[in-house]
């Protein structure tokens, strides 16, 4: 049975009236499972100023207050965390560990958002001049938008919701087509949490809608996570219409193995950070770069037979399985055209996963595990972010030839070394010219009360999304000079000359 979805207006769901859908697949099975509507710009239109007629009473309630409604959705959040992540598994196709993963790193952001009472202060200079006090006072922006992407659909909108709303924003949420029932059920938990209706408004859409948000006027503020094409058209567009726009897009994530690196902690890393949820993920490693031919040898040889014992399954088969399909068959068809593009242009490859086939499962968006050695940087599957279960493995003579390859690619999202030397990995987070940097860790995300953001063509904005920069982002500063002096009373009324 196909389930019809829809949006999320002023606390209630609402029926897509544009007459335009979206299949939404089951990943495992191929299947057509939903169909999502797709605002039209009259109802993106609609939903933007409710929210606008919504926000300045939330705006105007106290940051404690707003602070409540975050500790109330994370007790929601951990209640529903089972049905969320089979809801997020039957869209996506990531297994349930995966799927409650991306939900528990979503809801660790929310609990920083309490405390916003603190994160809001602003600062306050006493007597600045004779009888002249002077402070500041972070603000909210009004309406604000998010856009985004499939492969993390609790934990982005949650990055995006939790900060605004927290700043007293209210926010129009487009999420992917692709995967939209967890954002319709965390909408549901924000009303449940005792948020006003109007402040969180989940609008279904494409690029219409997308465009929308761009070009009204109401918005003041857009933050995307996406392809960086799709980055940088964003950004682009939102700052010529004068809005304050923060984009994040691809990455080619690389890691670097030393020589004296501990290769069986490296290579289960790699296995991990790189077929980990299909390798979508924009922090997954995709690049491996041992140094020394002797290293290089010895890394292949141990990360051929963890790579050939990978399971690969449907989420409904538990932890018997290390990742499931691609989130669609055009995913699967682009990841399967780049490998035999790295086979035509002279990589090797090591393990071959084209012919994966699952019974019962053979209409799925299943891709078995790849493995390229000898990749070298003018080859599409080194240049291109895969979003697949590829591993390309790119020899290095040097340390100092292995930095360049991480700091001369066009991404620069999060890159990560492995080494016994303090020294070398000094010098490697200091030159790194990437945004977030792992050592001796494979995926170097962030926590909650830091900050998450690339470098180069994988970041547009200047401040990244969670941690204190996300109030940042959702606020305005005011500064306030005031003088009061004291006048000498005559006859009831205020003597000013008094104040010369």
């Amino acid at each position: 049975m196909t389930v019809e979805l829809t949006h999320f207006i002023n606390g209630q769901h609402v029926k897509g009236t544009s007459g335009r859908f979206a299949d939404v697949f089951n990943p495992a099975t191929g299947e057509v499972q939903a169909r999502v509507p797709l605002a039209s710009k009259a109802e993106l239109d609609a939903a933007i100023e409710a929210a606008a007629a919504a926000q300045p009473a939330w705006g105007a309630t106290n940051p404690q207050k707003r602070a409540r409604v975050m500790m109330k959705v994370v007790q929601l959040l951990n209640r529903d965390m089972d049905k969320l992540a089979e809801a997020l598994s039957r869209e996506h196709g990531k297994t349930l560990p995966d799927a409650k993963g991306d939900i528990q790193r979503g809801l660790e952001v929310i609990e920083f958002c309490i405390g916003a009472p603190h994160l809001l202060k602003g600062e306050y200079t006493d007597s600045a001049g004779p009888g002249i006090d002077m402070y500041s006072m972070r603000q909210p922006l009004g309406v604000v938008a998010g856009i985004t992407p499939f492969n993390f659909p609790a934990m982005i909108p949650l990055w995006k919701i939790g900060p605004a709303l927290s700043c007293g924003n209210a926010m129009i949420l487009k999420p992917s087509e692709r995967d939209p029932s967890v954002p319709l059920m965390i909408a549901e938990i924000f009303k449940e949490a005792g948020l006003p209706d109007g402040i969180l408004q989940v609008v279904n859409g494409d690029k219409e809608a997308v465009d929308g948000i761009l070009d009204n006027e109401i918005v003041q503020a857009v933050g995307f996570v996406g392809s960086t094409p799709i980055a940088e058209y964003i950004y682009s567009r939102g700052c010529a219409n004068g809005k304050r726009v923060q984009c994040f897009g691809g990455a080619k994530n690389h890691m670097i193995i030393m020589p004296d690196a501990d290769l069986d902690q490296a290579a289960d890393a790699l296995v991990g950070a790189g077929y980990g949820a299909a390798g979508e993920r924009c922090m997954a490693i995709s690049v491996a770069v041992p140094v020394g031919e002797a290293t290089a040898d010895a890394l292949i040889e141990k990360l051929v037979p963890r790579i050939e014992k990978l399971k690969v399954g449907p989420y409904t088969a538990g932890n018997d399985v290390d990742y499931g399909p691609v989130v669609t068959a055009a995913a699967k068809q682009n990841i399967l055209g780049l490998v035999q593009s790295g086979i035509d242009q002279g990589a090797e490859l090591v393990v071959d996963g084209r012919d994966f086939s699952l019974q019962g499962y053979e209409e799925g968006f299943f891709v078995g595990p790849h493995l390229f050695d000898r990749v070298t940087p003018d080859m599409d599957i080194y240049k291109k972010e895969i979003f697949g279960p590829v591993l390309s493995t790119v020899r290095a003579g040097s340390y100092e030839e292995a930095i360049g390859l991480a700091m001369d690619h066009e991404y620069g999202n999060g890159t990560a070394i492995f080494t016994r030397d303090g020294d070398t990995a000094r010098d490697f987070a200091n030159r790194i010219n990437i945004g977030m940097v792992g050592i001796n860790v494979p995926i170097p995300v962030p926590l909650a009360y830091h900050t998450f953001g690339g470098w180069k063509k994988s970041g547009f904005g200047d401040l990244n999304q969670h941690g204190p920069d996300a109030f940042k982002f959702y606020t305005r500063t005011k500064t306030v000079t005031a003088r009061w002096p004291s006048g000498i009373k005559e006859g009831g009324e205020f003597n000013f000359k008094a104040m010369d």
